[in-house]
Formats: structure tokens, C-alpha cells, sequence
């Protein structure tokens, strides 16, 4: 029987060190199936900065290069603007892009650098021990919000999308979920929206992906894919937003 489904050349055939149902697989393997049907993979360049994918390297099979918590839209501004025919994106987490490198993502939006974005939304610090997010969620419980997130102590989940699509830079931005196939797969499309628009010299795109964590949320894989669609896309809608 012919194969189907099979490994793309730009992952790696290495076991995954992700928690079970952790969306960053599915996101890594997204973005390896855009490289290749673009045919780009000898000319990207990933970013993948401090963050549960800080080892992202090891599993895309293309070059990548290592980035400060938060920096990674500087440093892909720099390899960008040196090697204007590569295809650069970062590769970031709510922890990183919407609090450490706040500054480094609004700038770099706002003044339009031709990159494309793949910000991962779960909510919560994954790799340092599960504590609140600029994403977690009102009455979410974290390592560091035991009895939830309050408004008056911790202000509301930050929008970052939403912010960004007010600057004139801004290309595209879209909101995409991992909570189940169909929405996998409407995902991958807008990846792949926001690399082209960089092929095509556009400006700055972000794919925001609202993806589970239920090592911190402290619910199943399946419970996770649900709370994601029945809880957390009440706050975080879904569709684009530019």
C-alpha cells in the first residue's frame, strides 16, 4: 500500500520532548508542511527564542538560530534586513513575545519588517513552572494565581493581536486554534498566508495559535482541545483581525 501521510523534509525524524498533548508538534509540523509546499526550505531562516520551543532547532530541518527571551523579532530584523532574500519568522510564545519582548513586537510591527510571526497562545508560562501569562485568562489558576487571575491585581489577558492590528505596519494578523482537525488545518492555511505575504513583500504578518497545555492547565489532553474551544476562545475569538 502506497504511503500517504508521511515525514516532511523539513522536520527532522527525532522523538518529540513535548508534554502529551502539547500543541507545539502539531504547530512544528505546520510550519515544516508550509516551508516545503513553498519550497523555501534552502532560504528560511527560524527564530526560536527562550520558551518551551527553545530547542525548535532540533526538530526543523532548516536553519534556525537561537534568540534571548524576547528577542527574537530583533534578531530576526537584523538577519532580515542582512539577507533581505531569506525568508525569516519567529517562532514565539504568549511568555515571550507578549511580555519579555512586548517592546521588540510592537516595534517591529510598527515599522512594517517584511517577517512573518508564529505566536504560540496557551495561556500560561510553559517552561518555567506554569505561572500566569499576559494571555492567561480571568479566574485561571497558575502557579503563581492560586485562587485565579484578578483584574485589580493582574489586569486583563493582554490582546496583542488586537493592539497590533491598529499599527499601519501590520499586514495580517489572524487567529487560529489547534482544538481540533478542522481547525488544524485552518491554521496551516493562514502559516502559510503569512509566509507568502513575506515572499511577496508585504510587511509584517502574525499567526496568533491558541494551543493547550494541560501539564499547567491540569486537565487531559482531550480536556485541554475542549477548554480551548468551549473556554478560552470566548476570549480570544478566532478568525482574522487585518
Amino acid at each position: 500500500m502506497e504511503k500517504t501521510f508521511k515525514r516532511c523534509q523539513s522536520l527532522y525524524d527525532v522523538p518529540t520532548h513535548y508534554c502529551p498533548g502539547c500543541g507545539h508538534g502539531i504547530a512544528h509540523r505546520l510550519v515544516a508542511e508550509v516551508v516545503d509546499e513553498l519550497k523555501i526550505r534552502e532560504k528560511t531562516i527560524g527564530i526560536a527564542p527562550v520558551g518551551c520551543a527553545v530547542v525548535a532547532y532540533d526538530y526543523w530541518n532548516f536553519d534556525c538560530s537561537e534568540a534571548a527571551h524576547g528577542r527574537a523579532l530583533a534578531v530576526a530584523t537584523a538577519i532580515k534586513r542582512v539577507h533581505p532574500q531569506n525568508i525569516v519568522f519567529t517562532y514565539q510564545g504568549d511568555g515571550d513575545l507578549a511580555a519579555i519582548g512586548t517592546n521588540e513586537t510592537i516595534h517591529a510591527a510598527n515599522r512594517g519588517e517584511n517577517l512573518s510571526v508564529v505566536f504560540i497562545n496557551n495561556a500560561v508560562y510553559g517552561m518555567t513552572g506554569g505561572q500566569l501569562a499576559p494571555t492567561t485568562l480571568l479566574g485561571q489558576k497558575t502557579s503563581t494565581s492560586l485562587e485565579g487571575r484578578e483584574k485589580k491585581a493582574h489586569g486583563y489577558p493582554l490582546k496583542i493581536s488586537e493592539m497590533l492590528a491598529l499599527l499601519p505596519g501590520v499586514c495580517y494578523i489572524e487567529r487560529v486554534s489547534l482544538e481540533s482537525p478542522v481547525e488544524v488545518l485552518k491554521a496551516k492555511r493562514a502559516i502559510k498566508r503569512a509566509f507568502e505575504n513575506q515572499i511577496n513583500n508585504l510587511g509584517f504578518s502574525l499567526v496568533e495559535i491558541l494551543s493547550s497545555c494541560p501539564t499547567y492547565w491540569g486537565l487531559s489532553p482531550k480536556e485541554s482541545l475542549d477548554w480551548i474551544r468551549d473556554v478560552m476562545q470566548k476570549e480570544f475569538p478566532l478568525g482574522r483581525i487585518k
